[in-house]
């Protein structure tokens, strides 16, 4: 017996091991890209999300001006400039691609014959020579520079606004809720009859609800279209309700089904003994001992309706003003594909509703999966 206690142990430590490397696996991507979200275009392209927090170097280069530019100081021609921006601090620089951090700040280095190049520390620069510059272009200056931490809310100002997620950010709302609220609904219904409510069928009825789990819905998303059509529904969000409902019913009812199979016979019995009609027990006894059941199943449904493209694109459309998050994702990843703090951001904004709706519901869902799994009628 210490030897099974001792290997169950070892059993636990392992699972608790395991489960707490796959929630890191899972924590630090979304940890990296609510950062990257804070970040600009410079910052993302320099550096990664784990040195934001820390100053960055960063490398470029500069081109001074031209002889059109040229002051005569004394016997000299002068170019003066600036080779930093902003709160940028100059750590090296060079004249050539090959070794471009070279010299320190105050350095001087002779380019051509006569011509002295000096770069101090605030990043100023004084090329000179003795006789007038002729260069069509400026002479490159490269650059190592120190950027201090920077966050900023304007990726989120410009993608909710000029890049159109806002809109669509309502829009997937409005799919979503009901998408969730009606199969919820429904199916609380059936699932109610079938597993306490005597009649003719109901084992084929639930073989049939099982049966449905496995059609693939893409089998259906034409029918359904020239259906919605041919009743006047068209294309709106009463067409895509109706079809995320039909899609989401089998699962639901299958789940709920199950779990309500689960409850306990004598207090739904009692219940019927003192003369509580079938829906005085669906609602004051079964609705709220199957809630775990509930929150189960809207979860998963919330999750794929708010992730949902392809439905969203058959039954909703394309316009700009009917668009949802993905669709709007979509055209980013191919417009402002370069753009990765735009895409960052949105990205952090169609899942940070999801991950809200998880952490708030994720207590009854392997409680109802687990009673949904092991208990049937």
């Amino acid at each position: 017996m210490d030897g099974m206690a001792g290997q169950k142990s070892t059993l636990v430590w392992v699972v608790n091991i395991c489960a707490f490397l796959l929630v890191l696996l899972w924590t630090i991507p979304t940890l990296g890209l609510f950062v990257s979200s804070f970040r600009d275009r410079d910052q993302i392209a320099n550096s990664g999300w784990w040195q934001s927090f820390s100053a960055a170097e960063q490398t470029g280069f500069v081109r001074t001006g031209t002889d059109d530019d040229a002051v005569q100081d004394g016997g000299l021609y002068v170019i003066e400039g600036n080779v930093t921006e902003g709160d940028q601090t100059l750590v090296a620089w060079g004249t050539g691609a090959r070794d471009p951090a070279r010299f320190q700040p105050g350095d001087t280095t002779e380019i051509e014959d006569g011509w002295q190049l000096t770069v101090d520390a605030d990043g100023s620069y004084r090329l000179t020579s003795p006789e007038p510059f002729e260069m069509r272009r400026g002479e490159r200056i490269f650059t190592t520079t120190e950027v201090p931490p920077k966050f900023t809310t304007g990726n989120y100002q410009r993608v909710l606004t000029a890049e159109g997620l806002g809109r669509a950010f309502m829009n997937t709302l409005t799919v979503t809720i009901p998408a969730t609220v009606i199969p919820i609904l429904i199916a609380a219904f059936a699932a109610y009859a079938l597993a306490w409510m005597e009649f003719p069928g109901r084992a084929i009825l639930t073989a049939a609800v099982v049966g449905l789990l496995v059609v693939p819905l893409q089998v259906s998303l034409i029918p359904l279209l020239r259906l919605h059509n041919e009743i006047g529904i068209g294309k709106g969000y009463l067409g895509i309700w109706l079809a995320h409902t039909g899609f989401g019913l089998p699962l639901a009812v299958y789940l709920l089904r199950n779990y309500m199979v689960g409850l306990p016979r004598e207090v739904i019995e009692s219940a019927r003994v003192d003369g509580a009609t079938e829906f005085q027990i669906f609602r004051r006894i079964i609705l709220p001992l199957s809630f775990p059941a509930l929150a189960s199943f809207a979860i998963f449904q919330f999750l794929w309706v708010w992730n949902d493209l392809l439905v969203a694109t058959v039954f909703l459309g394309n316009t700009r003003e009917q668009l949802v998050m993905t669709g709007v994702l979509r055209e980013l990843m191919g417009s402002k594909g370069g753009e990765w703090e735009i895409l960052a951001t949105s990205a952090f904004i169609s899942i940070a509703v999801p991950l809200i709706v998880f952490f708030a519901m994720q207590k009854y869902l392997v409680r109802g999966l687990l009673a949904g799994s092991v208990k049937g009628g």
